[in-house]
């Protein structure tokens, strides 16, 4: 093939038709956990997230409930991937097989968000959020109906491999994928671009500014207790039972069960098997949907 500019911008073509068409294709597991939030500065700024409840008798006044941005922050982050094809390789007929690397960066491109959203999750165990706790924690401050201050735990306790329920049915989500720039392929591959005078070779590079924080903290209860029946049903009552501010029933429906490899097993006995280990009815058959996610390590 003659290096030319014209073969050049057939290539940048098809390299971008291979990067998107992957980046759109790539089904991804983040949105079950975490709101998607269009990012438009460097850093965000949110709310507490700490008024989830029922709407209230309207008595007197409206009680307003504010939503105080500053809260906490979540900084966007800078991410990269680049690739480089030496010029022989193109004089040499070789683009075919860097068409599949290209494709290849754009499902590592749409796979970010997963990758971010469950590292932050695990994070939850040992970072504050809003309220000063960690995330996962038995001592969140929750004002009851007496308008003192008392503590709501989402945090079964453990050290073992941890699992999750989580109330995937609202808007509002445990984690967020804050998106600042979405994923773009740039090429670099004008006959007198350094990169070809200097290395004799072109290049291309997905950039993408995104970051993944916690939401609210509420809908999330997690164990690294043994994955049991009676400790998935104590978190399950839990979750179920917890109150908000106010004393105001949160209504939280654990729906969905996260584990990693470690507990597999165990969820399926729970959640699946239609008798339990002494042959009774298994009555959690089916009382949440099984997540299997593999990027979870702890």
């Amino acid at each position: 093939m003659d290096i030319t500019q014209a073969a050049l911008a057939a290539i940048n073509t098809a390299f971008s038709t291979a990067f998107n068409e992957r980046l759109t294709g790539v089904e991804t597991t983040y949105g079950r956990i975490a709101m998607t939030v269009n990012s438009t500065t460097r850093n965000q700024a949110y709310p507490k997230l700490s008024e989830l409840g029922p709407m209230r008798e309207w008595i007197d006044e409206r009680y307003i409930e504010r939503l105080e941005t500053d809260g906490f922050t979540i900084t966007n982050r800078k991410f990269e991937k680049t690739v480089a094809v030496a010029a022989d390789d193109i004089a040499d007929d070789q683009v075919g097989i860097f068409a599949s690397v290209v494709s290849d960066m754009g499902q590592t491109a749409a796979e970010l968000p997963d990758d971010l959203v469950w590292e932050h999750l695990e994070k939850g165990f040992t970072t504050e959020h809003y309220d000063g706790q960690m995330f996962f924690d038995t001592d969140h401050p929750v004002e009851n109906v007496a308008g003192v201050e008392t503590s709501v735990s989402n945090f079964q306790g453990g050290t073992g491999a941890a699992w999750y329920l989580i109330d995937d049915s609202r808007a509002i989500k445990p984690m967020i994928f804050q998106d600042r720039e979405a994923a773009r392929i740039t090429p670099k591959t004008s006959l007198t671009d350094d990169n070809v005078f200097m290395q004799d070779e072109f290049m291309w590079g997905a950039k993408r500014r995104c970051a993944a924080g916690f939401g609210a903290w509420q809908l999330a209860y997690a164990s690294r207790l043994a994955l049991t029946p009676e400790n998935y049903a104590s978190a399950r009552a839990a979750m179920i039972s917890a109150r908000g501010h106010r004393g105001r029933k949160l209504n939280l429906r654990p729906k969905l069960l996260v584990v990693s490899a470690a507990n597999e097993g165990a969820a399926r006995e729970i959640l699946l098997a239609e008798r339990d280990a002494a042959g009774a009815t298994n009555m959690w058959r089916n009382t949440a949907e099984l997540m299997v996610e593999g990027r979870l390590t702890l």
